[in-house]
């Protein structure tokens, strides 16, 4: 069905028809309930693609993820879907399995497709990544990232790892062991790490090498570099940048014939589920990854209906979550 047999059924011109479903223009009250009847009882929806050219909008944006198939990036696009549907919008998603080249192809591959802006949780930012994102015709909002010239919603990644140290050290802990990832990943690699070598110096407890181990995201790594660990001293206590890094720590000092906590603390980031039921419950810090990709979403949007073209860092709040992983032991320990 057609505007024209619209306008037939409700006894006026296709022009008034136009603006009754366009909502510009005078109409009078008594064509506007004609109109608005005929569309009820027709069930007439309007051509959206149509639609969409004609405003120059495609209504969808491109939605770049590391790995789908984890529980951060599963909450990130419930937040990001959320605000999308609200404005009638699709996700083109790509799934780039922690690859630098395949968030790079996402880039070039969305720039060249009908989609009006482009959020991307970044691994890192590269070189590359910044020499495609100046090339975009279209926003783009980075997560978990900073990218110069772009809006980045940032994790308070600083604050929590001295509030997982404060909390270590107002326990009794002074020999506290850190496991954390490639400094490559600038956000959680290297300003995590540095946290932790802050949080030390201010509590005046010395940065020890040997207490200190790098892998990857795995659980596996975890297990390996706890591992590595407890070959050269054992800690007191460790501090896992992530949580899966803490679950394969857990088992590993378990696997060692310990006991956690009772021989080592442990402590993580990100707050998964699972976390709430280990064997202890882990204490962790609660990132609001629903809410990061709220609000990248939104930012987006403001930027899509040029409402705000500022670029910006915006921090998502987090909350310590104090669980049973944590024992408070002496001050001599």
């Amino acid at each position: 069905m057609k505007i024209k047999d619209i306008a037939k059924l409700a006894g006026v011109s296709p022009a008034t028809v136009s603006r009754v479903m366009n909502k510009n223009g005078y109409v009078k009250a008594e064509k506007r309930e004609a109109v608005e009847k005929v569309i009820r009882e027709v069930g007439y929806r309007p051509n959206e693609i149509a639609k969409s050219l004609k405003n120059k909008r495609s209504n969808i944006i491109g939605v770049i993820v590391p790995k789908i198939s984890t529980e951060t990036a599963s909450r990130v696009l419930e937040g990001i879907t959320q605000i999308a549907k609200e404005r009638n919008y699709q996700l083109l998603i790509s799934n780039t399995n922690l690859q630098i080249e395949e968030e790079i192809n996402a880039l070039e591959f969305l720039s060249n497709k009908l989609v009006d802006g482009i959020i991307i949780s970044a691994t890192e930012v590269t070189d590359q990544h910044l020499a495609v994102a100046r090339q975009l015709t279209v926003p783009l909002v980075v997560i978990g990232q900073r990218m110069a010239g772009f809006t980045s919603i940032l994790y308070s990644n600083n604050h929590a790892v001295h509030d997982l140290v404060d909390h270590l050290v107002q326990a009794g802990h002074k020999k506290i062991g850190f496991i954390g990832v490639d400094p490559k990943d600038k956000e959680v690699g290297q300003v995590r790490k540095q946290a932790y070598m802050d949080a030390l110096n201010h509590h005046q407890l010395p940065y020890k090498e040997e207490l200190v181990a790098i892998g990857d995201f795995s659980i596996e790594s975890g297990y390996q570099q706890m591992a590595s660990i407890l070959k050269k001293q054992r800690p007191t206590a460790v501090l896992a940048v992530t949580d899966h890094l803490a679950i394969g720590a857990i088992q590993c000092i378990k696997d060692n014939g310990l006991s956690v906590p009772a021989d080592i603390s442990v402590t993580g980031l990100g707050d998964v589920k699972l976390a709430k039921y280990l064997s202890p419950p882990l204490t962790t810090v609660h990132y609001y990854f629903k809410t990061s990709g709220q609000l990248a979403a939104s930012e987006l949007f403001n930027q899509i209906d040029q409402l705000n073209m500022e670029n910006k860092e915006i921090y998502v709040d987090y909350e310590l979550r104090i669980r049973a992983s944590v024992k408070k032991i002496e001050r001599n320990s």
